[in-house]
């Protein structure tokens, strides 16, 4: 696969994180499709906001699943 399908790749996705108290409240990220984010690609917000996410599975979110982006 080639450098600029993988990115298309990459940005028709998004792995996202539901909270598990608020059904309107989840933090989304751009990923591939197996849920693999550029970490280097994102901002300094995205990316404390994501690591955060993780971090608190099972208690502020739900398991992270990922679905195909929306188009803008």
């Amino acid at each position: 696969m080639s450098h600029s399908s993988t990115m298309q790749n990459a940005e028709a996705f998004e792995i996202r994180f539901q909270s598990l108290f608020n059904q309107g409240r989840a933090l989304a990220f751009p990923c591939d499709s197996t849920g693999v984010v550029n970490l280097d690609a994102m901002s300094e917000k995205a990316r404390t906001n994501y690591l955060f996410a993780r971090g608190m599975i099972g208690r502020e979110y739900a398991v992270p699943f990922v679905q195909p982006r929306e188009p803008y």
